[in-house]
């Protein structure tokens, strides 16, 4: 196997499904500068990023005995991998200990959408932190990926981000996106909010669930 075939193989494990071009290219990324080590990951990503928080008392059971050992130098490092698994894992853990610090990061991460499944992980540390600077993350990334009908990516998990933090805050700050995102979804089927949110909520719950247990 030649080098490109198997660097277009390691990408796409990795979740570089689909590359594209963006005006979020030039934006400084996070980037570890090693690799992770096998133990580390069987550790600290492997029990978590499958079924993730949607299964709260099996994520309960694997975390309980590494608790104590979580600090913000694991969490930038499952961030800072190129791998939809470490990220995910890396945002909820940043959601569950409230490490705000890593919410530039988070937000550079989803601008720039490298690897699938994460985004869904990045909105809910970004609804979780409810912070200015986290809501104009979520806005730039609807401004832009939701003129791009190509890109099926987490359009909506950014909008029921933005749904969570105006029920908090009190604003409606994603009614303005609601008729780009009906523009955005198929013309035969359009996902209906409330039952969305209804399962954003529920990740949410979780995540204090977890936070508490």
């Amino acid at each position: 196997m030649d080098e490109k075939t198997k660097k277009q193989i390691e990408l796409h494990s990795a979740g570089a499904t689909i590359r594209h071009s963006s005006p979020f290219a030039e934006l400084e990324h996070y980037s570890n500068e090693n690799k992770l080590e096998a133990e580390f990951i069987k550790k600290w990503c492997v029990p978590f990023y499958m079924f993730g928080i949607n299964k709260a008392d099996e994520f309960i059971r694997n975390f309980e005995p590494i608790k104590a050992e979580l600090n913000l130098e694991v969490v930038k490092k499952l961030l800072g991998d190129f791998n939809w698994r470490t990220r995910i894992v890396g945002a909820y853990f940043a959601s569950i200990m409230e490490f705000k610090t890593v919410e530039d990061i988070i937000g550079i991460h989803l601008l720039k959408s490298q690897v699938c499944y994460a985004g869904n992980g990045y909105c809910l540390t970004l609804a979780k932190f409810n912070t200015q600077n986290g809501i104009e993350y979520l806005k730039k990334y609807l401004d832009y990926y939701l003129t791009r009908k190509d890109l099926h990516y987490d359009q909506t998990g950014a909008m029921m981000a933005l749904k969570w933090t105006d029920k908090i805050n009190g604003t409606n700050v994603m009614d303005d996106y609601l008729e780009l995102y009906q523009e955005w979804t198929s013309r035969n089927y359009t996902p209906d909010i409330n039952t969305k949110f209804q399962g954003f909520e529920q990740q949410m719950n979780n995540l204090k669930r977890i936070k508490t247990a």
